[in-house]
């Protein structure tokens, strides 16, 4: 099979993009103050999506981190305008790359973020003395899940200003954005 980073044009960022995300901080900067830049991308992240009146929120440490994690709505007004979004996306690369090329693609994509996530996520624990697995497969699946995003919006020849190129610039960061809950955009 031929190289679909090759073959179609529209995945070259994509390509791009594979090569930075090894590169990235991931989880170095977790349970950190918020900086007024990190605020400042939150709250362009907030507005992109439609929660402007959502205000990010400090998670300090890794029990309310993984607390926050476990208990996200998942069927939340917020879950529900992602869907919207990737479901859109998805349209878009569809109407120029055939499915199982996107599909190879973007799961490519993730298996190169799960290796670097999980990286940081145990070089993050070894450092806080976090022994707790499932804390760090939920970091871990919510970085896949933002650099799947990411890859998708630019393979549709999105903008930085999309709400996943937000959300995937405050992984780059070095943070976890849980999620939003009901007017607190929790950030670890």
């Amino acid at each position: 099979m031929d190289d679909p980073f090759e073959t179609y044009p529209g995945l070259a960022a994509v390509s791009r993009f594979t090569r930075l995300v090894p590169k990235m901080p991931w989880f170095r900067a977790i349970g950190d103050p918020l900086d007024q830049g990190l605020l400042d991308d939150a709250r362009q992240y907030l507005d992109s999506l439609g929660f402007p009146e959502a205000e990010p929120a400090l998670i300090p440490n890794w029990e309310d981190a993984a607390f926050a994690a476990e208990s996200a709505d998942w069927n939340s007004a917020a879950w529900e305008a992602e869907e919207q979004l990737r479901a859109h996306l998805i349209d878009m690369v569809h109407e120029e790359i055939d499915a199982v090329t996107v599909e190879v693609a973007l799961t490519y994509v993730s298996g190169i973020a799960s290796d670097a996530a999980m990286g940081g996520i145990r070089e993050a624990a070894d450092f806080l003395q976090i022994a707790d697995e499932a804390f760090a497969q939920a970091a871990v699946g919510a970085a896949v899940q933002a650099c799947h995003l990411a890859a998708l919006v630019l393979a549709a020849g999105g903008t930085a200003d999309h709400p996943f190129s937000l959300k995937f610039q405050l992984f780059e960061s070095g943070r976890w954005p849980i999620g939003i809950a009901g007017n607190s955009f929790n950030i670890f």
